[in-house]
């Protein structure tokens, strides 16, 4: 594909998620848009409660409970979490129009090459030979790298403060709140969903790297002495996954797929209860309905670990758009976090067995959020047809649809309205639903399948003698009878693919 028509189809593919009322911005668009910001619209937010609610469905299904703590800390905090003087982004300049770019970032938009572990001299090096220009005005870049500070400030009743820029810190901070919910036993894990904040440098990949994000971190804590004997490690340790470990990323090889247990062996990763939190991270991607052919897992080449991470994988999915990008990250974080904040905090974050032995939990977390995989989701199940091929399509896993029916009247009889208003009432108990009974029966479904709607209702004059319904399979466009009084059951089953659909019209409720 020419650079030409990526620019044509990334085009078409923006104008798609704000006409279909899936994000719009960036935000205020009246006032001339704030970049960095965004505004989910009526069909995106309802998308994004379907991943934060699959989110939910992973993390409690494995025992992890989720709370909510406040968005904004005094700077204490940050300054023993480290955040408030050391997490910067690195920054080049164009010496021509002088807007400001992440440098790591420049090189990662147009090579399949993770540049976070670069020096700034490599990174300088790396620009210089490969041509890379200002995206902007396509003017020379400055050769010299400076640094910002990504936190947000703030005052509280004149207090220094700062938005949290991750949910992780705010979750280890209640620890001793953790130790008695869960009945003074460990393993235990939290998660939270929420809003995080980072002064982004040049924010320019939609809402992939926005100032403005809603997060999902998962925190396991530990005794560090279980980690090799992991009882759900034996559950998952046959399983297959996409690893391509930093030997193979500076050789350019290719991903090399194997098996949990095999990857303990060859020691791509550093324990049992690691490698079953890659797993959980890996499943809940799958879960989201994105291909696994499009999924790796990047582990972190050593001088780009964390220096007090034990081990770091991340989790990356190829978009249409943007090619291979970072959705998730895993890590062992061991004993810092908790020792950082017993230290400025002057509290014990301590954890005592029955024995009496006193020791640190170590921490597992699996940190991403809830606007990448859903950027994703559009990203990888939107299509355009060429001219002369038919519509623009969503072909959306059918679980993860922003609505799960339509439901449409034929005609604008009071008697099909009755019928059709009774079956809406019953199935939004457990169903988003869209009710239309305007334009022809054709456009209702264009529209339907455009907003990614696996099934659609029709309600017309047999269902009055037969009361049955007509439903209409999005993908293949077939349609079946299925009795108003088995509707509810059909539906789940379709949509969660345990039937085929031209069977679905025989099943009894």
């Amino acid at each position: 594909m020419s650079n030409q028509q990526k620019e044509n189809s990334e085009k078409d593919f923006l104008a798609f998620i704000k006409e279909a009322g899936l994000v719009w911005g960036p935000s205020p668009e009246i006032y001339g848009g704030f970049a960095g910001f965004y505004e989910y619209g009526p069909l995106g937010k309802l998308l994004k409660n379907k991943v934060e609610n699959s989110i939910r469905r992973v993390f409690n299904s494995q025992g992890l409970r989720e709370i909510e703590a406040p968005t904004i800390l005094p700077d204490v905090v940050w300054k023993a979490s480290g955040h408030l003087e050391t997490f910067s982004d690195r920054i080049i300049q164009c010496s021509k129009c002088k807007s400001t770019f992440r440098a790591d970032k420049l090189i990662e938009e147009n090579h399949d090459i993770s540049a976070d572990a670069f020096s700034d001299k490599k990174i300088l090096e790396f620009i210089e030979k490969n041509n890379i220009v200002c995206p902007s005005c396509k003017g020379a870049l400055e050769k010299e790298i400076t640094r910002q500070s990504l936190m947000m400030k703030t005052k509280i009743a004149g207090e220094d403060a700062s938005l949290r820029p991750e949910t992780a810190t705010t979750t280890y901070l209640p620890f001793p709140r953790f130790i008695s919910y869960f009945r003074k036993k460990l393993p235990f894990g939290v998660f939270q969903i929420g809003k995080a904040y980072r002064n982004e440098i040049s924010p320019r990949q939609h809402v992939l790297r926005g100032r403005e994000f809603t997060q999902a971190e998962g925190q396991i804590f530990l005794d560090p002495k279980t980690k090799n004997s992991w009882e759900k490690y034996e559950t998952i340790k046959k399983e297959i996954l996409p690893f391509w470990d930093y030997k193979s990323q500076e050789k350019n090889a290719e991903i090399k797929p194997a098996s949990v247990e095999q990857a303990l062996k060859k020691k791509f990763i550093n324990s049992q209860a690691y490698g079953w939190c890659i797993y959980l991270a890996y499943m809940q991607f799958v879960n989201f309905g994105i291909p696994k052919e499009k999924i790796r897992l990047r582990q972190h080449h050593p001088d780009e670990k964390a220096f007090y991470a034990e081990d770091a994988w991340d989790i990356e999915v190829k978009l249409e758009n943007y090619g291979w990008f970072e959705m998730c990250g895993v890590h062992d974080r061991t004993d810092y976090d908790l020792k950082q904040h017993a230290k400025f905090s002057g509290q014990k974050l301590e954890f005592k067995t029955e024995d009496g032995r006193t020791f640190v939990p170590h921490v597992l977390e699996i940190a991403f959020g809830s606007d990448r995989p859903t950027y994703a989701l559009i990203d990888l199940f939107y299509e355009k047809k060429a001219e002369g091929e038919g519509k623009t399509t969503f072909s959306i896993p059918y679980h993860m649809a922003p609505i799960d029916v339509s439901i449409f009247p034929l005609i604008k009889k009071p008697e099909l309205f009755k019928i059709a208003l009774d079956i809406k009432e019953e199935l939004e108990r457990d169903f988003i639903v869209d009710y239309d009974e305007s334009g022809s029966i054709g456009r209702r479904y264009l529209r339907s399948s455009t907003q990614g709607t696996p099934l659609a209702i029709t309600i017309d004059f047999d269902s009055i003698e037969k009361n049955d319904v007509t439903i209409r399979d999005r993908d293949t466009e077939k349609q079946i009878r299925v009795p108003i009084a088995n509707l509810r059951h059909v539906i789940r089953q379709l949509i969660n693919g345990d039937i085929e659909f031209e069977l679905a019209g025989k099943v009894v409720k």
